[in-house]
């Protein structure tokens, strides 16, 4: 029997491409999109993740159509950009309703239906989680978020035979930076919100593509004993490594450099 997977945020980048590997590999996959999307390699419905009476019936709806859920998936989500001073509260609101509650809300709810297949949660959180940048402060909170949320929560469920695990990608190639809502109000600044968003684009148009995190996802739902936190790439993995041993001072130090 088919495992059966539902994906958020699945109609681009890394949802889009982990749905279609994991349908490659065999899984049945229901994909989840705030726009109407369709494609004839899985299904997939329509809604906001926030939507918490529709994610409840997609839940009952798939689960009725397969008798099974065995996999869970959180990986919509959005950046924004920009001095928080100048951030307006309808941005910070919107972020963490999406890239943090959202993910709180449908793991929780995917838990009485993963106790019988002893399923997975995997969350998407970012390398910005633990190396948080300047001028993503939102983004990087709700990524910290994301993490320490799945920790707990893996602490919570190990009993059922349920395992959940943060995966931290670092710069993508995707369509997430183009989307990232920014911020360009420079008043104090002097431009450095500009040159550290330059910077910020300049690595994601320049790093690997989707693919890394979905080929990452794929190998993490064949692990028997899956760790509660994995990093995506060697360069990634090396630098979550230093920042746990340098001093935080110094770490702070070299990400303002970078981006401040």
């Amino acid at each position: 029997m088919k495992k059966v997977v539902i994906i958020t945020g699945a109609s681009s980048g890394i949802g889009l491409c982990t749905a279609k590997m994991l349908t490659l590999k065999g899984y049945k996959v229901y994909g989840i999109a705030r726009d109407d999307f369709h494609t004839e390699e899985f299904s997939c419905y329509q809604s906001d993740v926030n939507d918490s009476k529709r994610i409840r019936e997609i839940f009952e709806e798939v689960s009725g159509l397969e008798g099974r859920i065995d996999v869970v998936i959180n990986n919509a989500g959005f950046g924004i950009a920009g001095a928080m001073e100048h951030t307006t509260e309808d941005k910070i609101d919107a972020i963490f309703k999406t890239n943090l509650t959202a993910v709180v809300k449908i793991s929780a709810l995917a838990v009485k239906y993963l106790r019988k297949t002893k399923g997975r949660i995997i969350n998407i959180s970012s390398v910005a989680g633990i190396m948080p940048i300047a001028f993503q402060s939102c983004y990087s909170a709700t990524k910290a978020g994301v993490l320490n949320y799945s920790r707990a929560l893996d602490g919570e469920v190990r009993r059922f035979g349920i395992r959940v695990t943060a995966v931290l990608p670092g710069d993508l190639k995707t369509g997430f930076t183009a989307a990232r809502l920014i911020d360009n109000e420079e008043e104090g600044y002097e431009g450095h919100v500009a040159k550290s968003i330059k910077r910020m684009e300049r690595d994601e148009q320049t790093g690997k593509g989707p693919e890394v995190v979905a080929k990452a996802i794929t190998k993490l739902l064949k692990k028997k004993n899956p760790p509660t936190k994995y990093v995506v790439g060697g360069t990634y993995k090396f630098l979550v490594f230093l920042n746990r041993l340098l001093p935080t001072r110094l770490v702070d130090a070299i990400l303002r450099k970078m981006y401040a």
